[in-house]
């Protein structure tokens, strides 16, 4: 009778049809019928040639017929055999495709990764492909997009805010960096500079031009990149007002405070009254990168997203 979804009763199956042989037997099947040979293929198969044999004997009386001929000095397929055989090796490829397909998902990463973001960085494409590629590969994680200001973008990572940060290197100790993408640098002038207007100029053209700058807590090694400071020769930088995220840093230098560098996509990203971009000649270019802190660099999550950088770096 039927009853809680089992059924039950006299005659009632107890356990795997005896008939149906075993993945295993298939796979010392389809080893054999390459080999030829019982004692190269147990050896292949890391059992001993006994029960290989063994094997091979119960698959024939399960199937209910011979597979090899052993009469002779070696060891052949029988015309049985030889039909067989393609089945047995779909049914081992679709078995090894199953234990794959079983392995990649349980390898697959969940949990929430929490991505800071500096400037325009989370509309860059590499960020994005990033992303997407890490997303592909564990589907399971979920990805929290930070903005980060100037002023703490640094002490986000260290305080553990943060995972990763999409970011412009140079960093201070303790953090790691994959690089992404290298980008020119641009002046950021006010707009009533009599520079503003030129379509290039060079680094000493702008000796006397004040810098805008950032609050203490911001690790000077990356502002002093950013600010050129020391110029060429040595020439030291004057600085003006504070400002602590970029759209401050824009007001400020539209106001006509001061000057700064930025990467070249923020002509198209942040396009501002008062503001003009212009190219410098003699500016080394920047990098930009995906961070995450020395110490956490074997945490599972990080690893992930880490590897999706370098693949997107290496393409």
């Amino acid at each position: 009778m039927v009853a809680g979804g089992t059924v039950s009763g006299a005659g009632a199956p107890t356990g795997p049809d005896p008939r149906i042989p075993s993945a295993h037997q298939l796979r010392l099947f389809v080893a054999l019928s390459e080999e030829l040979h019982f004692s190269r293929a147990a050896a292949r198969l890391f059992i001993t040639q006994s029960a290989l044999s063994q094997q091979i004997k119960d698959l024939e009386q399960r199937l209910g017929v011979q597979l090899f001929d052993r009469s002779g000095r070696t060891v052949t397929l029988t015309p049985q055999g030889e039909v067989l055989l393609a089945d047995a090796r779909g049914v081992v490829t679709a078995m090894d495709r199953l234990s794959h397909s079983a392995s990649t998902q349980a390898r697959r990463l969940s949990g929430r990764l929490v991505v800071g973001t500096v400037g325009a960085e989370a509309a860059m494409p590499y960020t994005r492909a990033v992303l997407s590629l890490l997303h592909e590969r564990h589907p399971r994680v979920q990805t929290d997009v930070r903005s980060l200001h100037f002023a703490d973008h640094f002490d986000a990572l260290f305080r553990h805010d943060i995972d990763v940060a999409f970011l412009r290197p140079p960093v201070p100790d303790g953090i790691e960096v994959q690089q992404l993408a290298t980008e020119a640098r641009l002046a950021c002038l006010p707009a009533s500079d009599p520079l503003a207007d030129r379509p290039r100029i060079t680094l000493a053209q702008l000796a006397d031009r004040p810098v805008i700058d950032v609050p203490p807590q911001v690790p000077r090694v990356w502002w002093n990149f950013w600010a050129v400071d020391p110029r060429p020769g040595g020439i030291p930088v004057r600085y003006r007002p504070v400002a602590s995220d970029l759209e401050g840093l824009l007001h400020l230098v539209a106001q006509g405070e001061g000057m700064c560098f930025l990467p070249a996509a923020a002509r198209d990203l942040f396009p501002r009254p008062g503001v003009r971009y212009v190219e410098v000649t003699d500016l080394p270019p920047s990098t930009a990168g995906l961070a995450w802190l020395r110490n956490n660099r074997t945490e599972p999550l990080i690893e992930a997203v880490a590897d999706a950088a370098r693949c997107v770096a290496s393409a």
